[in-house]
């Protein structure tokens, strides 16, 4: 059967990341890069293959039955995770000295911190959130601009950030908004709008569709 594996898009590989897999029970990962004297096509056909991946839903839900684990295997250009629930596999036996669990230890890819929390519900979800460290430029970067920019470039500023608006992402950016514009008052200048802000997350398609794969 054809295993869809390759993300088109960085949204796209959040998306399915967080969506379609942590938040259905695969919590633990592998997660490694395409050396680049090496095919990824064949890297991904290793790895596949070694821990027999493709395989269809039914079979899926007979190993979860049997108390077995399953794997999926997600890419985007160099940037590989492997991904399992819980369960007895051979995974944990060949990784067991880089497996993580991504409750404990976020991945970590394109700015993004990537986990399982519990949300303000009381209820446990996949969290997106921009990583600590990328925040925190980001941060300083906006109150460097604060108050030596325009209203209307500082809205362009934050219309041309690059991250989707998951829910702790709007937290965060909300925190910037209002750190810049706490800047501004103190200097007298007028306050950034929350409509500059994108808060609606657009969905992004994984995988190629059927005509991008034939084109």
């Amino acid at each position: 059967m054809m295993y869809r594996h390759i993300a088109t898009s960085e949204a796209g590989f959040v998306q399915q990341l967080a969506v379609g897999y942590v938040n259905h029970g695969y919590w633990f990962y592998v997660t490694g890069c395409v050396p680049d004297h090496k095919q990824p096509d064949l890297i991904d056909q290793k790895l596949i293959e070694k821990y027999d991946i493709a395989v269809s839903k039914w079979t899926r839900a007979r190993r979860k039955r049997q108390g077995l684990a399953n794997v999926h295997y997600l890419r985007h250009a160099e940037f590989f995770v492997l991904i399992a629930t819980k369960g007895t596999h051979r995974i944990f036996e060949e990784e067991r000295t880089v497996i993580r669990d991504v409750r404990r230890q976020p991945i970590r890819f394109a700015g993004y911190s990537i986990g399982y929390k519990r949300g303000t519900d009381g209820k446990w979800h996949a969290s997106v959130r921009i990583h600590p460290v990328e925040y925190k430029l980001l941060k300083d970067y906006c109150l460097e601009l604060a108050t030596r920019r325009s209203v209307i470039e500082l809205a362009e500023e934050f219309q041309r950030l690059p991250f989707e608006p998951y829910a702790p992402v709007r937290r965060q950016l909300l925190c910037i908004l209002r750190a810049v514009n706490k800047a501004r008052t103190r200097a007298g200048f007028v306050a950034v709008d929350h409509a500059a802000l994108r808060l609606r997350r657009r969905p992004a398609p994984p995988f190629a569709t059927r005509q991008q794969r034939v084109a």
